[in-house]
């Protein structure tokens, strides 16, 4: 599949994932955010891709934000359903992926950029790197799950401050919040990924699927996530990775996964 605004390279189970609007900063508008729906279906459905690296063309940005332009005359409701369809399309889609997705920030991570960055399972930042929810300065708020996914990463106070200051921060103090979960130099930010990349791709597709819905479970306020949790983990004793993972472990050999 042939995408205006996206590139898509794949290699040892590991796919790379770039937004290629360079000259706006890699900015979300709807075209991107359809075409990354589309990219991420396909590549979570593909057997053979068992990790993906969510990043941003260039050097300067990940995702600097949405498009403004395409918003900034709507009306109350056309605002609410672009919140309500961008989140079913993308952000929940992402954070709900059976297929684990890390964000390799590598610049500017503002508004939806970082809410994009949010939904991913995790975040490796270059030391470059600003983020923030800049909305409040333009008379809107978080749209795309800012408001919920920043508290929970990282706690109520300082989430408040990021997001009614609408200022950014550094990598340094993004990985003192707990925002990423390391920081590298901009030279060693995709090494870094797809080294991680492996060591995920080498796990069972399937116990990893179910990890992702028990952790994001516990963070829903109307799922019981020790419940899923528990459900999950009998699910697991009927599949043929839990066969393969347990006899790899008692023959003394490396799993060989049958995948998705």
């Amino acid at each position: 599949m042939k995408f205006e605004n996206l590139d898509i390279q794949t290699q040892d189970r590991i796919a790379i994932l770039t937004i290629t609007r360079p000259s706006k900063l890699n900015a979300l508008n709807k075209e991107t955010i359809k075409e990354l729906h589309k990219a991420f279906e396909m590549l979570d459905s593909d057997k053979d891709v068992r990790v993906i690296i969510l990043t941003g063309s260039g050097e300067k940005a990940f995702v600097a934000g949405a498009d403004i332009a395409e918003f900034a005359k709507f009306s109350m409701k056309k605002g609410a359903r672009l919140a309500e369809k961008g989140q079913e399309i993308l952000f929940d889609f992402v954070e709900n992926l059976s297929t684990p997705v890390i964000a390799a920030i590598n610049g500017f991570a503002l508004g939806g950029g970082l809410e994009l960055a949010m939904a991913c399972h995790f975040r490796i930042s270059s030391d470059n790197a600003k983020m923030g929810l800049p909305e409040v300065s333009l008379g809107v708020i978080p749209g795309y799950g800012g408001t919920q996914r920043l508290p929970q990463l990282v706690g109520k106070g300082r989430a408040m401050e990021m997001i009614l200051s609408a200022s950014m921060i550094d990598a340094k103090k993004a990985l003192e919040y707990g925002l990423v979960n390391e920081v590298v130099t901009q030279e060693q930010l995709m090494e870094v990924c797809k080294k991680m990349a492996a060591k995920i791709s080498n796990n069972s597709p399937v116990a990893m699927r179910y990890a992702i819905k028990s952790v994001n479970a516990g963070f829903k306020y109307n799922i019981n996530g020790y419940k899923t949790e528990m459900e999950a983990f009998g699910i697991c004793f009927g599949t043929a990775d839990f066969k393969e993972g347990t006899t790899a472990f008692l023959e003394k050999r490396k799993a060989d996964f049958p995948g998705k």
